[in-house]
């Protein structure tokens, strides 16, 4: 039985799209390890549940850093686990995979990648590079010779592209994403009060109140963390403008790499995209006025895809189809690279 899949290995969540079925799992890309047997205790949802609340002997570790493999073992042996969630345990069920990769990887960490898509099961492995196949995913036609951009915002990684004709014409991927705004938040907070809270209180945060556009948004919550001073729980109140405060710097090299991309782009096709536009994709894209900040700062509209966080992951779905991946040799589609069996 042959299946076609694309995955989506982001540093944060991986998500799985099955052709002919849409997205068929979402799960934090989390693994938690017992140290002492150096055996895998959960993986996914429940292994992100454990994040900062694990005894001494089990640690919750992202083997995906920056949009690559950080630890191989524990990638294959997480993308096994999912696979076998999606496809059974049929030995026989060896699926044609389709991985996304941050554009600015070199060839060590894409055959990283396909070798690890080998040997968690699948019968064929490709990779592509993340801003074709969030084009593809978010319905762009980039087949002719009007140009599109796409800026795809990751957890690790934000990749910056300029497409037309198929493939990338001027690209940029800075190892800035949706991570880096969360750790702005924590360590905004420890050192404006003293405070230090966990990772999943920032990200909380930053979904619930955040805003990276002053006066956008005026909310507060309270968040709860250990006081550094006295070493005793505490609550502090933290609002939109704290949010802002915290991740402005970061935001701002999101702009830069943006604008980078635009300046490097052919006066032709520069001005399809003022035309068109900047499409956002990516987790990233949901942070609140990100869309309007970076239409201010280019003076190009700017619009946030219909799905954005699936986008990568439909796009390499939808990348199979290409008729260039039945072939052999892919030179005329080269922004796709096959690993044979």
């Amino acid at each position: 039985m042959a299946a076609d899949m694309g995955i989506d290995l982001g540093t944060a969540t991986i998500l799985i799209y099955y052709v002919g079925k849409g997205i068929v799992l979402r799960e934090p890309s989390v693994v938690a390890i017992n140290k002492d047997t150096d055996k895998i205790m959960a993986v996914g949802e429940e292994a992100h549940s454990m994040i900062g609340r694990t005894p001494g002997n089990i640690v919750a570790i992202r083997p995906l850093r920056n949009g690559v493999i950080a630890d191989y073992r524990y990638t294959e042996a997480m993308l096994k686990h999912f696979l076998s969630k999606v496809c059974g345990p049929r030995a026989f069920f060896r699926p044609r995979i389709m991985v996304c990769v941050p554009s600015g990887v070199t060839s060590v960490e894409k055959k990283a990648v396909l070798e690890a898509a080998m040997q968690a099961g699948a019968r064929k492995a490709y990779v592509i590079e993340e801003p074709l196949a969030a084009a593809l995913g978010a319905g762009l036609d980039i087949s002719g010779p009007s140009a599109n951009m796409v800026v795809d915002i990751g957890g690790g990684t934000t990749d910056v592209a300029v497409l037309a004709l198929g493939g990338i014409v001027v690209k940029e991927s800075i190892r800035v994403g949706g991570d880096k705004l969360d750790e702005d938040i924590g360590r905004y907070v420890k050192r404006n009060f003293n405070v230090m809270i966990g990772e999943r209180t920032t990200e909380t945060a930053k979904i619930a109140i955040g805003t990276v556009k002053p006066g956008h948004r005026n909310l507060s919550m309270e968040v709860r963390g250990r006081d550094m001073l006295t070493g005793l729980p505490r609550t502090v109140l933290l609002t939109s403008n704290d949010i802002y405060e915290a991740t402005k710097d970061t935001v701002a090299e999101i702009i830069a790499a943006t604008r980078r991309v635009l300046e490097r782009t052919p006066p032709e096709l520069a001005a399809d995209i003022v035309d068109k536009g900047i499409v956002l994709t990516g987790g990233g894209s949901l942070t609140d006025g990100i869309d309007l900040v970076m239409a201010e700062e280019t003076g190009v509209p700017v619009q946030v895809a219909e799905d954005p966080v699936s986008c990568v992951a439909i796009g390499a779905g939808l990348a199979l189809s290409y008729p260039q991946v039945h072939q052999d040799h892919l030179e005329i589609f080269p922004r796709v690279m096959w690993a044979p069996r």
